[in-house]
């Protein structure tokens, strides 16, 4: 069963819920002279303009102003249902480009709390034209180094989910809310309503976080605190949470790694960042929540991005959210902490259909050309090219308990057709323990446990 509608707050109401008492703005906007019922001459549409004016108090369907959340200062795009569904003219293009203008020129993120039926049809063509105008002012706000944070409402759909929306570097929804590009109205007879929700875009990694309304300003607050504040300097290494001793041989570092009681990601994100968010999915149907952890954490009263593989095999999914973090931190100049730890890449049918090769590619690109700092901490099994991908060059660390290898030693004796008692010295000739590692300049050191 769906979640329920949440209630439709109207623009006013949702920006009294997020913005910090009393610092809510309204920007200045251009006014525009337009002929009677609008530029098609639509009969009837300058009076429903006037009724949707009388209902809810605004002139458009779009308010637009500065305002503290939690704090950090922000640029704020309400949508107001109310009027015309909260759709999209020549005017409300205007108030959008204004934003954007008016962030750029201030140095300040931009939230679109959306809640919008798509394009105008009363201004036919010139209507759905704004979305490459809200577009362009998007991307030059994306140029300028500044995030965008949506906040989806009930409903988001058409063109203001795939722009302002779908278009955003973070996107929080409500629970319940109705989001697709197809509106209700126009859907296939036979569509299932269930995959035009929040918590279906969730599940296929187009919504980061579903985000109840009682919740929603400390959310956005902390989401607007970690991308605007990035750490300067390169993110250590956190210190090694397991045992302090290095492995004899090869067998043996296999072994540790592989232990159920080693630490996993969770425990050194958890020990590393006093509160964090995270960043899910791909952008393209896919999430790989128990593969990869992305996101954005507080170390020391400023951000760094993470990505963490979980010590299963990493899904395309989970290498193309890495690579989403990754693109956005290098944006936002955040240094960029990633902890290796997968016996390697998922190598089943599913994943060479959803694009296994080219997701790992896109990795070892972004790593390699990201210009903020990546530092990489082995924590478990180092996988081959799957564990490699997210490794930065020059600032790879290890724990005592992990290993980093071409292959696995059970694979390479397999290979080598080798029987199974070949499998220990083969994991010695293929040098895979921590010291090796260090003595074969494959990583800069080898981390201890805080004393």
């Amino acid at each position: 069963m769906p979640e329920p509608a949440p209630e439709r707050l109207s623009a006013r109401q949702v920006l009294g819920l997020v913005t910090d008492p009393g610092t809510f703005a309204e920007l200045p906007h251009p006014a525009r002279r337009s002929p009677p019922d609008g530029p098609l001459a639509w009969q009837g549409y300058e009076a429903s303009r006037a009724r949707a004016a009388g209902r809810t108090g605004e002139e458009e369907s779009v308010v637009v102003g500065t305002a503290r959340v939690e704090g950090t200062t922000a640029v704020l795009i309400a949508f107001e249902f109310g009027f015309l569904g909260g759709s999209l003219g020549e005017r409300t293009g205007d108030r959008l480009e204004a934003a954007h203008v008016h962030a750029r020129a201030h140095r300040l993120p931009v939230v679109p709390l959306v809640a919008t039926g798509g394009s105008r049809m009363q201004e036919g063509m010139l209507a759905l034209s704004q979305l490459q105008r809200v577009a362009r002012q998007s991307a030059l706000t994306r140029e300028a180094g500044l995030a965008q944070i949506a906040v989806l409402r009930d409903p988001t759909t058409g063109g203001g989910w795939a722009t302002l929306g779908a278009g955003a570097d973070v996107i929080l929804a409500l629970p319940g809310a109705q989001v697709g590009f197809a509106g209700s109205r126009v859907r296939p007879p036979d569509a299932d309503p269930a995959a035009y929700t929040s918590e279906a875009q969730f599940t296929a990694g187009s919504v980061d976080a579903l985000v109840p309304t009682s919740e929603l300003k400390s959310r956005l607050g902390l989401w607007l605190r970690l991308l605007t504040s990035p750490a300067a300097t390169p993110a250590d290494p956190p210190a090694a949470l397991g045992g302090t001793g290095l492995p004899a041989t090869g067998g043996e570092a296999v072994r540790r790694a592989r232990s159920p009681q080693r630490p996993r990601a969770q425990a050194y994100l958890d020990a590393y960042f006093t509160r964090r968010v995270a960043l899910v999915g791909d952008r393209c149907g896919g999430a790989d929540p128990d593969g990869m952890l992305c996101g954005f954490g507080e170390r020391d009263g400023r951000t760094v991005a993470f990505a963490a593989q979980t010590g299963t095999a990493t899904r395309p999914a989970g290498y193309r959210t890495a690579a989403r973090l990754i693109r956005l931190a290098d944006r936002l100049d955040i240094p960029v902490l990633t902890l290796v730890d997968t016996p390697g890449a998922a190598n089943d049918a599913d994943a060479e259909r959803q694009g296994a090769g080219a997701a790992i590619a896109e990795l070892f690109g972004e790593v390699a050309a990201a210009r903020m700092p990546i530092t990489t901490l082995v924590i478990g099994e180092g996988g081959s090219g799957g564990a490699l991908a997210l490794a930065a060059p020059g600032n790879t660390w290890a724990t005592p308990d992990s290993y980093f290898s071409v292959i696995a030693p059970e694979l390479a004796a397999a290979i080598l057709k080798r029987p199974p008692e070949e499998v220990e010295p083969t994991a010695d000739q293929l040098r895979i323990r921590p010291q090796d590692l260090v003595e074969l300049g494959v990583i800069r050191g080898i981390v201890t446990p805080l004393s």
